[in-house]
């Protein structure tokens, strides 16, 4: 804006708008946009190919499905408000957008922590004793403990916010630029260690042993010599399934970890610059439910092959549930 354009606007009482700050706001609405529309349509993705392929229909699919069903959410009700304060920190939003924003917030970044842990136990039980997982963990098992997992995290996070007086007094935390969450130091903790701590370790601890009885099978397979073509086509199924499932957690944990470092920190430590690492760290815990459709993507060709049948709109026709969507080499 120029000196003449500025002076007109002080003269005639008409707020003034920078163009280039102008620019940098569609830009970065521009930019949102596309993320949350990643976010949205990648998951729904998912959700629509483990539902209605019913090759598909398997305890560990089931678990990406909640997965899936989380980051769909993220991106409906969590990334827009989140968002629209990141570009414009003066909007001021109502208590009720505010409660379903803190709610939702908190209650699907448990849900998925604990989703992954339970894809972590799904794939240790299937590997370490597959006869006793083909057994015992049914779909019907399975839909009882995401159905718990929810409740439980539902539960849990409501008592969360009721006794640090997050429900009982909402005016008191709402302000122009951002939905104030209130935590005692005692509360911090509790949560850093059910909602972190404890579900992480678990994660990396199981997937540490997946990798050893992996690399066990393997070096039992090189020496057997006998059978060559068997040895190929296990050790590369092996080192396939641990490349994805490895991804999948590596990028997760990669997302999640920093945060919740900088938040605990921040209940400690109050300066500006550990708060500014929390508010950017929380960014990436929304991107990892962009991040993982295409992960799937890349990884998983049942899904590339579901997505095309989705796309064609060959789903709509008839017995189109028990198409075959997945091939010998997955």
């Amino acid at each position: 804006m120029n000196l003449t354009e500025e002076a007109s606007c002080i003269h005639s009482n008409i707020p003034c708008l920078d163009s280039s700050q102008t620019a940098n706001d569609v830009l970065r609405y521009m930019s949102a946009a596309v993320v949350v529309s990643l976010t949205v349509c990648g998951n729904l993705l998912v959700i629509i190919s483990i539902c209605h392929f019913k090759q598909l229909h398997t305890p560990t699919n089931f678990l990406l499905l909640s997965l899936a069903m989380t980051d769909f959410l993220v991106g409906v009700i969590v990334m827009p408000l989140y968002f629209i304060l990141w570009i414009d920190p003066q909007s001021c939003f109502g208590i009720l957008y505010c409660t379903i924003f803190n709610v939702a917030a908190l209650d699907l970044t448990c849900i998925s922590i604990y989703n992954v842990a339970l894809i972590a136990v799904d794939r240790y039980i299937a590997v370490s004793n597959p006869l006793h997982y083909s057994m015992k963990i049914t779909m019907k098992v399975t839909l009882r403990i995401i159905a718990i997992l929810w409740l439980y995290s539902l539960i849990y996070n409501m008592v969360l916010l009721y006794f640090n007086g997050n429900i009982i007094d909402m005016k008191a935390n709402i302000t122009c630029g951002e939905c104030i969450l209130i935590s005692s130091n005692v509360w911090a903790i509790v949560d850093f260690i059910i909602v972190f701590l404890l579900p992480c370790s678990m994660i990396i601890i199981i997937y540490l042993n997946i990798f050893a009885i992996a690399k066990k099978h393997a070096n039992k397979i090189r020496s057997v010599r006998k059978c060559p073509k068997i040895k190929n086509v296990s050790m590369a199924s092996e080192r396939k399934a641990a490349k994805s499932l490895g991804v999948l957690v590596a990028v997760f944990l990669v997302c999640l970890v920093p945060y919740y470092l900088s938040a605990f920190l921040d209940v400690y430590v109050k300066k500006r610059s550990v708060h500014l690492a929390v508010s950017g760290t929380l960014t990436l815990i929304y991107l990892n439910s962009s991040i993982n459709p295409i992960i799937y993507a890349l990884f998983y060709p049942w899904f590339k092959r579901s997505v095309k049948l989705i796309i064609t709109l060959k789903i709509c026709g008839t017995e189109s549930s028990v198409l075959h969507v997945l091939a010998n080499d997955t």
